[in-house]
């Protein structure tokens, strides 16, 4: 029901924002049309009544007569007008009587009508429609002076009923509010059909994105549209793909880092109980013991710390304390740190380093640090079948480039471009948790450096940072 309702519900605001707008056009169109029509056809009848007023008064020049002579001209006039039966023609005397009229029936009477009036006060010819005093009927009259040497002595008077004009109009009128009501009719079916096809695809994306909701990840939309629709369809679609990929992750690194943690825990455990319940005398192997403790202890503090790291990275509450600093120094302290180590475990450290002085550059000397060892750490996990790491620094144009190499079995090339993607393991089998590298990219990313990782020439995997100089 609520799917139904919010259907109707955009279809609703759609449909009375724009058919409101065409309606109102609409009904303002067809009255301009039909007011314009009415004026049309009553300025043409007042002007064709008019023409016949003023010709019938000018036809009186022809004869020059003085007097009451002129009267016997109008009654010839009035009976002799060949539309009788369209018009009624009428003589008024000065008076405003009515001396010869086309019908007979109106004679000797007076209209009262205002285009007579005016007509003796004014001397022009006047038009006038309104209702008939003696009768009701709508009527158009026109009434034009007669006058002869400076006064007025009579009018010509047309009349015609508007009976017919009326109903013209009215037809008009008709005709044009069905034409707007067929406009009104395809602007409303084909903003119905255009709803629709918006509506349908939005109500089935959102069905999806409800079952992404609840947890089915990974599921897609058909894309049916080339358009907006198309895009967010393809947005969801994308959504929906990483959310998989992101669940997928996240529950191997659960599983990984659960796995990572049990064994050093079980390692110390075991030692620790071995050695507390004095199973083990010989000095040199609870020296072993506590080595492994040590080792095993050591392996879960960077673990966490991984992790604090890579919180505080994802809630914002990551930070870096930058000065100047010697970059040189930092990853000569880092290879330092690691021979030693290295060579224990069968792994040759070696530094390349320029005599090409580097003037400080900004940075955070303990986070850069933490990079190096980060890096040499990774090298030694997954390419320490190698024996071999090489460590290298030099100056290319305002940059600091910084190479680690390993002489492992280097990394599948599909795999290259997820390698610094957060719970990203691969296909190695190293221990860890998935999170190192992409801790170490965002600490390069926030010195405005790149973190570059590829395979070698002749095999092993080379990591490349480059950090920008500071101008001097």
């Amino acid at each position: 029901m609520k799917k139904i309702k919010g259907i109707r519900g955009i279809r609703k605001r759609w449909m009375v924002n724009s058919i409101s707008v065409v309606l109102f056009i609409v009904l303002l169109a067809v009255t301009a049309f039909s007011a314009a029509m009415g004026s049309y056809y009553y300025s043409t009848l007042s002007e064709s009544l008019s023409q016949k007023a003023e010709s019938a008064v000018r036809s009186f020049n022809y004869y020059r007569t003085t007097g009451d002579s002129y009267y016997e001209y109008a009654r010839t006039l009035v009976g002799g007008d060949q539309s009788s039966d369209q018009l009624e023609v009428e003589f008024l005397d000065a008076s405003g009587k009515i001396r010869y009229s086309s019908s007979d029936l109106t004679a000797f009477r007076s209209p009262g009508t205002p285009d007579i009036s005016r007509a003796l006060s004014l001397g022009r010819t006047e038009v006038w429609s309104g209702s008939d005093p003696s009768t009701g009927e709508h009527i158009m009259a026109a009434s034009s002076p007669l006058i002869i040497n400076g006064q007025v002595v009579g009018i010509m008077r047309y009349v015609t009923s508007l009976r017919n004009v009326d109903w013209q109009i009215v037809i008009v009128v008709a005709i044009s509010m069905g034409v707007g009501l067929v406009i009104l009719a395809f602007v409303y079916f084909s903003n119905l059909y255009f709803v629709r096809s918006i509506v349908e695809p939005v109500s089935s994306i959102t069905d999806t994105a409800k079952r992404i909701a609840a947890g089915s990840y990974g599921v897609q939309i058909e894309k049916r549209f080339d358009d907006e629709i198309g895009d967010l369809t393809d947005a969801i679609n994308d959504m929906s793909l990483k959310i998989n990929q992101s669940e997928k992750m996240k529950n191997e690194f659960i599983s990984s880092v659960s796995h990572e943690l049990r064994t050093p825990l079980t390692a110390i455990n075991g030692w620790a109980e071995t050695i507390m319940n004095g199973e083990v005398r010989d000095s040199s192997d609870v020296k072993k013991g506590m080595g492994i403790i040590v080792s095993e202890a050591r392996r879960l503090t960077n673990m966490v710390e991984e992790l604090l790291e890579f919180s505080r990275i994802q809630d914002g509450r990551f930070t870096l304390s930058v000065e100047p600093m010697d970059i040189k120094a930092e990853l000569e302290d880092a290879v330092y740190t690691y021979r030693e180590f290295f060579r224990r475990e069968g792994i040759e450290l070696n530094h390349f380093d320029c005599e090409e002085e580097f003037p400080p550059i900004a940075g955070d000397p303990e986070r850069l640090r933490q990079v190096f060892c980060n890096l040499l750490d990774n090298a030694a996990k997954h390419g320490g079948s190698g024996k071999r790491i090489d460590t290298a620094i030099r100056r290319e144009e305002d940059q600091v480039v910084i190479t680690i190499r390993d002489y492992g079995p280097g990394i599948p090339e599909e795999e290259l471009p997820h390698v610094k993607y957060k719970f990203y393991k691969g296909s190695s089998k190293a221990r860890g948790s998935g999170i190192g590298l992409a801790v170490c990219d965002e600490i390069v990313s926030r010195h405005e450096g790149t973190l570059e990782i590829g395979n070698a020439e002749g095999g092993g995997c080379i990591v490349t940072v480059r950090l920008p100089i500071q101008p001097q």
